[in-house]
């Protein structure tokens, strides 16, 4: 079992920029030297409310990108959905609100060392780690295609920036209002085939990330992907984020999504275990 991120610390940092993009909120966060520090699939686990309405515990959030300039110094961003308490207050957040944040947290996605063809897979506000990671892929030389979906379109997640990394886009969303109807596993097949995808990397609902594993063993291709569980601490304290994951050594163990996670090979995760422990695990009645 894996240990926090090492190059984690427990800073205060400051709001600059805070603006509602479609169903989202674009956040930009100062932190200084530690946005070097930050790699594609890593999170921030924040402090969420006032003097007066302090929440007993942190939020995660998964980095959209960090970067180093010379007006603003180091800063992460982050792409909030206003769902819960904790994220609605931090959508609400004024520009100049000082947080109390923990980064970076959690497993990075593996980078080949070789160039490679990559298919990037990503849902609704999942998918914005997978931008960073088509800018890092870029700079090494690897083809870059991507598929985000979701319900419907105001829920598509795809900044105009952010394409000029990407081969090619593809979009899908449930209900047929933007690009193909139906889920993005299902036009994975043709995708693959046709650009001789090599490697598969994803970010999204869990449900997403287990039928696109499916199609990935399908294939024989390794699929890197970011799992979505809830987490209460976000640095391995609580054990609420705990899923069944299969290890090197063939024995499965309940692990920490938030430590040995969230990038994980989608292989080695059992998925959907419902509520209950697989009796695979080690150490299970």
């Amino acid at each position: 079992m894996a240990s926090i991120n090492k190059r984690a610390q427990q800073i205060r940092a400051e709001i600059i920029s805070n603006r509602k993009v479609g169903a989202y909120h674009h956040i930009i966060i100062t932190v200084g030297e530690l946005a070097a520090q930050v790699r594609p699939g890593n999170f921030v686990a924040i402090a969420v409310g006032g003097e007066d309405t302090r929440m007993v515990l942190r939020r995660a959030f998964a980095i959209y990108k960090a970067s180093i300039d010379s007006l603003d110094g180091g800063i992460i961003e982050l792409i909030v959905a206003p769902h819960g308490s904790g994220s609605t207050w931090l959508t609400s957040a004024p520009i100049h609100t000082t947080l109390d944040i923990i980064l970076p947290l959690g497993t990075s996605f593996g980078i080949p060392v070789e160039p490679v063809r990559a298919l990037l897979v990503g849902g609704g506000y999942g998918s914005a780690p997978l931008f960073g990671l088509a800018d890092l892929l870029k700079s090494r030389k690897c083809l870059v295609d991507m598929v985000l979906g979701a319900s419907t379109a105001s829920k598509i997640f795809a900044p105009h920036d952010g394409k000029r990394s990407l081969n090619s886009l593809t979009l899908t969303t449930d209900d047929g209002s933007l690009g193909i109807q139906g889920m993005v596993s299902e036009v994975l097949p043709e995708i693959i085939a046709k650009n001789n995808i090599e490697i598969i990397y994803s970010c999204g609902p869990m449900a997403m990330l287990e039928a696109i594993t499916k199609v990935a063993s399908l294939h024989g291709l390794q699929h890197q992907c970011a799992v979505e569980e809830s987490m209460a601490c976000g640095i391995g304290v609580c054990m609420t984020c705990v899923i069944p994951v299969r290890g090197e050594d063939g024995i499965v163990r309940m692990l920490r999504s938030c430590i040995d996670g969230p990038v994980m090979e989608g292989a080695d995760v059992l998925w959907n275990p419902g509520n209950t422990v697989p009796s695979e695990v080690w150490g299970a009645m």
